[in-house]
C-alpha cells in the first residue's frame, strides 16, 4: 500500500532529523537527575531542566504517537484485506488519514528550526501614522494577540502599556510565554495596516491607520546568551504603575523603566507589584533588544558583503486588514487572503503564520 510505505518513510526522517535515540538518552539522563535528592539545590537550574523535559517527553510521545497509528492501522489493514472486511477497511484507512495528519504536523515543527524559535516571545505593538485611529488600531492588535496565546494555551501578560490620550494605546510589550511561541510569532514582525471607517470622525470617513508589531525571543537566563550589560551604561527611573494593571499597584513606585545609553534603547515593566521582579524583567527586555541590535548589525555586515543595496524601511506593511469598502485581510508576503476579518482580529491568526512559514522554509532561511 503506498500510503503506508510513503508514511512508514516520512517518521524514518522524522526520526532521523529531530535526533529521537538521541532525546530518548537525554530525557534518561533528566529522569535519573530529577530522582537526586540534591535537585532542587538550585532551584533556577531545576526549572530549565525540568522545562527542557517536558519539551523533549512531548516531541517523543508525538514520534510515537504517529509510530503507534500507522502501525496500528497497518496491521488492521492487512487482517481487513485477508478478510474482506470493508468496514474494517474504511477503519484502517481512517487510522492511516490520522497518522498522516500527526506526521505532517511533526514536519510542519522542521519549519521552526531557528536557533531561538523553541523559546518564548516579548512582543511590542507601537501606534504609526493615523492618529487616533491608529492608537485603537494598535489596542485592537494588543486584544488580537492576546486571543491568539489564549488559543494556543500560552501564559499571556502584559508587562507595560502607554495609553493614548484619547482612545486606544501609543504602545503595549507583552510576553508570550510557551513553547515555540517565538517562533509562531516571529511571522507577525512588520507593519500592519487598517483600513475602516472611522469612529472617531463625525464626517464616518475612511481611515488608513498603521501600528507596527516587533518579536524578540525571550532568553530569559540562559546561559549561552552572552549579552553583557554594564551598570554604567543604565539610566534607572522608578515610578508608580498606572492602567489596567489594578489599583494596588499605584501605590508604590514598584514600576522600572531602565534606558541603555549607548544605544537609547529604552524598556519598562509595571506587571508585578515588586519592584525588583520588575527590575528583572526589564533587564530581560533589555537583553533581548541589544541580542536583536546584535543581529541587525550582523546582517547588515553580510548584506554589505554580498552587494545588497536594498532599503530596510518601517512603512512596507506586511499585512492589511480591510474592513471598509470591503472585508479582506491580506498577507503581502505570501498572497494568502482570508475574508472573515473578525475571526482574525479574535486571534485566529494560524493560516498566515503558517503560510509564512512555509514560504521561508521553501527558500532555506533558518531565522
Amino acid at each position: 500500500m503506498d500510503l503506508v510505505s510513503r508514511l512508514d518513510d516520512r517518521i524514518g526522517e522524522l526520526r532521523r532529523h529531530l535526533d529521537y535515540e538521541a532525546k530518548l538518552e537525554l530525557l534518561e539522563e533528566y529522569e535519573i537527575a530529577t530522582a537526586d535528592p540534591e535537585f532542587w539545590g538550585d532551584n533556577d537550574r531545576a526549572q530549565k531542566i525540568l522545562r527542557e523535559q517536558a519539551t523533549l517527553k512531548k516531541l517523543v510521545e508525538q514520534i510515537d504517537e504517529a509510530q503507534s497509528a500507522l502501525s496500528d492501522s497497518r496491521d488492521l489493514y492487512e487482517l481487513a484485506r485477508e478478510e474482506s472486511d470493508d468496514e474494517s477497511l474504511r477503519e484502517a484507512w481512517t487510522g492511516l488519514e490520522q497518522a498522516d495528519a500527526l506526521v505532517g504536523k511533526l514536519e510542519f515543527r522542521r519549519m521552526l528550526g531557528g536557533a531561538h524559535d523553541q523559546d518564548s516571545a516579548l512582543l511590542s505593538i507601537n501606534a504609526g501614522a493615523g492618529g487616533v485611529d491608529s492608537q485603537d488600531w494598535a489596542e485592537m492588535l494588543l486584544r488580537m494577540y492576546q486571543r491568539w496565546g489564549e488559543r494556543h494555551g500560552f501564559e499571556v501578560k502584559i508587562l507595560d502599556v502607554q495609553e493614548g490620550e484619547q482612545a486606544g494605546i501609543r504602545g503595549a510589550d507583552l510576553s508570550i510565554e510557551g513553547e515555540y511561541a517565538y517562533g509562531w510569532l516571529r511571522s507577525e514582525i512588520g507593519v500592519h495596516r487598517l483600513v475602516r471607517i472611522s469612529p472617531f470622525d463625525s464626517q464616518a470617513r475612511r481611515q488608513t491607520s498603521f501600528a507596527s508589531v516587533m518579536v524578540l525571543p525571550d532568553l530569559g537566563e540562559d546561559s549561552d546568551f552572552d549579552i553583557e550589560v554594564n551598570p554604567a551604561d543604565l539610566r534607572i527611573d522608578k515610578y508608580r504603575s498606572s492602567g489596567a494593571g489594578g489599583q494596588h499597584v499605584n501605590k508604590t513606585e514598584s514600576a522600572v523603566r531602565l534606558t541603555h545609553l549607548p544605544t537609547n534603547i529604552v524598556v519598562a515593566c509595571q506587571m508585578e507589584r515588586s519592584q525588583h521582579k520588575n527590575m528583572a524583567t526589564a533587564m530581560r527586555m533589555l537583553k533581548a533588544k541589544l541580542w536583536d541590535l546584535e543581529q541587525q548589525k550582523r546582517e547588515q555586515e553580510i548584506s554589505a558583503l554580498e552587494g545588497d543595496k536594498k532599503a530596510i524601511e518601517w512603512g512596507s506593511q506586511i499585512r492589511s486588514y480591510v474592513i471598509h469598502p470591503y472585508q479582506q485581510v491580506n498577507d503581502h508576503r505570501t498572497e494568502l487572503k482570508q475574508s472573515n476579518v473578525d475571526a482574525v482580529l479574535d486571534g485566529d491568526l494560524d493560516s498566515f503564520m503558517e503560510a509564512f512559514l512555509l514560504m521561508q522554509g521553501g527558500k532555506g532561511s533558518a531565522n
